[in-house]
């Protein structure tokens, strides 16, 4: 699968694209009238994109995002049943409210970033010449209960790391949800290519750290006073987990 950089987007084949990763699935029918392409010109793009691997057709001949990024896994842990799958596009407000309700619990610098760039943007997944990322999802009957958002950089001393934030719901912790959302992030990353990835948290966010710790990340570096939260300065812990 090429990177998003082997693949110069521009015109109606990029409108083409961001429409279906905004929407997708979607119906080619619904896409080509959106953008407002001639019959022609639309299948000349679509070929392109799907020879690329941009974009795929599912079973039911709509198009999507052609990210490869796994299948659903069903668990059961504590007496909870969950799965932990790749987001789709109905997930975004699920995916926007997990994170604000967990960082609303402790602080979560980053994340709360996440969740505003991905309510701006409007959607959950990128794969194109300007960002790459990924967002996979807890589920309890179809609810959004956690996630993981896996983001790359397409600067080129920058493209084998990747920044990683995860978390789960205060309800449904300490059923082993935290724990496959992190493997099914890093196993993304890791087939991607990436050699690092990397995450950064307020060191009064001892719970997260902690977590981390224990399923293989170190702490690379401390920012003294980096936040202000709550009129107090907070340090900043840089972490990062190796993957070569």
């Amino acid at each position: 699968m090429p990177s998003p950089t082997d693949l110069e987007l521009g015109g109606d084949r990029a409108d083409v694209y961001r429409f279906v990763e905004r929407n997708g699935p979607v119906a080619p029918a619904e896409v080509a009238e959106t953008i407002g392409v001639d019959p022609e010109r639309f299948q000349h793009h679509v070929s392109i994109l799907k020879r690329d691997d941009f974009i795929e057709t599912t079973e039911d001949g709509k198009l999507t995002v052609a990210l490869h990024h796994g299948e659903t896994a069903e668990h059961y842990e504590a007496g909870v049943s969950y799965e932990i799958r790749p987001s789709r596009p109905s997930d975004l407000s699920g995916v926007v409210g997990t994170i604000r309700d967990v960082t609303s619990e402790a602080p979560y610098i980053i994340a709360a970033g996440v969740a505003e760039q991905l309510a701006y943007e409007d959607t959950l997944v990128r794969w194109g010449p300007n960002r790459c990322r990924v967002v996979f999802v807890a589920t309890v009957d179809d609810d959004v209960v956690g996630w993981v958002h896996v983001a790359m950089s397409e600067v080129d001393e920058l493209a084998s790391t990747a920044e990683l934030t995860l978390g789960v719901m205060q309800t449904y912790r300490r059923h082993g949800i935290g724990s496959h959302l992190l493997h099914r992030g890093v196993e993304w990353a890791a087939s991607r290519g990436c050699r690092k990835v990397y995450n950064s948290l307020p060191a009064t966010n001892e719970r997260a750290i902690d977590f981390l710790k224990e399923t293989g990340w170190t702490v690379e570096a401390v920012r003294d006073g980096h936040y202000e939260i709550d009129g107090e300065l907070v340090d900043e812990v840089m972490m990062a987990r190796r993957l070569d």
